[in-house]
This record gives C-alpha cells, structure tokens and sequence, in this order.
C-alpha cells in the first residue's frame, strides 16, 4: 500500500475524525429526515436518501479507510484483469465430474448408513 496516499487524503487524525463526524451526521441527517418527512412522498424521501448517501460516501472515501479501501479496490480490479476464465466446455466439464463425485459419495454414504442400520438392528433385535 502506498502510505503517500493515505497520508494526503487524511492529513491527519484531526481532520480524519472531522470527516468521519461529517459521514456520521450525514447518515443520522438521513434517517431523522426520513421520519421527520414521512408524510411526503417516497419518491422524494427516496431521492434525497440518495442524494444524502452519496454526500456520506464521498467524504467516506476522503477518509484514511476510505483511501485504503480505494487501494484495494483499484488492486483487486487490476488483479481481476489477469484471471484467465474458464471456457464453456471447461466449466461444464468440471461440473459434470462434481456432480459425478456427488453421486457416487451420496450412494456410498447411503448404502453405508443402511448396512450400519441393519448391523444394529440385528445386533439390538428389533
């Protein structure tokens, strides 16, 4: 992780902690504003639950973990290029042999469980 990042979005724990006071009074802006309006229309709560969710994550993102979150984020996307995905016929390959294995575990634990079964039931007398 590169700490120059970290160190210029959140230039400290003062600042930090202003924008993580800002996201919290965001967030209770929204509910209390969604009760307090609750006769309005959805619609219009609705929206400005977005709008006020969005404003909360943008200044989330300003955060020292909203930084190191957008690290990892941009990582795993460059990661996720490299991934060579199966073909079709690969992928249904592999699941017909898991399906198969399946199968013949399930057969072998049934027929194991009714030979068991059958022992104690001689063995008991019933």
């Amino acid at each position: 992780m590169n700490t120059t990042n970290t160190t210029q979005a959140g230039q400290g724990k003062s600042y930090n902690g202003l924008l993580w006071a800002a996201v919290i009074l965001l967030a209770a802006a929204g509910v209390v504003g969604n009760i307090y309006f609750a006769e309005l229309s959805l619609l219009y709560r609705a929206v400005a639950l977005v709008v006020v969710a969005a404003a909360a994550l943008g200044l989330w993102l300003q955060t020292t973990m909203g930084v190191r979150f957008r690290t990892l984020y941009h990582g795993a996307r460059i990661e996720l290029r490299k991934v060579v995905w199966p073909t079709r016929q690969e992928t249904l390959q592999s699941s017909l042999v898991v399906l198969l294995v399946v199968a013949v575990i399930s057969l072998a634990l049934w027929l194991f469980d009714s030979l068991f079964a059958w022992l104690i039931s001689l063995l008991v007398g019933v």
